[in-house]
């Protein structure tokens, strides 16, 4: 069996076993503080995700010093409260990162 179609199978089976879920989940089985509790899941995952991409370096140390990721994270939360759109923090927070890392 080739790397590829092995690789697909793998992809096949984990978006089969994650849609089965959504398919089989109704949103009438939960009640209303259920899904109240589960909007809130979304926003709990998100700095789980970033925060060791901005703070940490290759090796898992905590890098504060001479670190442009943080900065350009600050710029785009900025950009991203003032503006509440993703596209403008998206763009804000990779312009102001690329600025730091290849121009400053």
């Amino acid at each position: 069996m080739s790397d590829w179609v092995l690789i697909i199978y793998c992809g096949i089976i984990t978006y089969l076993t994650r849609f089965s879920m959504i398919a089989i989940l109704k949103k009438e089985m939960f009640n209303n503080r259920v899904r109240e509790v589960l909007s809130y899941v979304p926003s709990a995952i998100f700095p789980a995700i970033i925060f060791p991409a901005i703070f940490l370096d290759d090796l898992g140390v905590f890098q504060f010093e001479d670190n442009p990721k943080i900065l350009a994270a600050a710029i785009a939360m900025i950009i991203g409260i003032l503006s509440r759109n993703i596209i403008a923090t998206i763009i804000s927070g990779l312009a102001s990162y690329w600025f730091l890392i290849f121009v400053v």
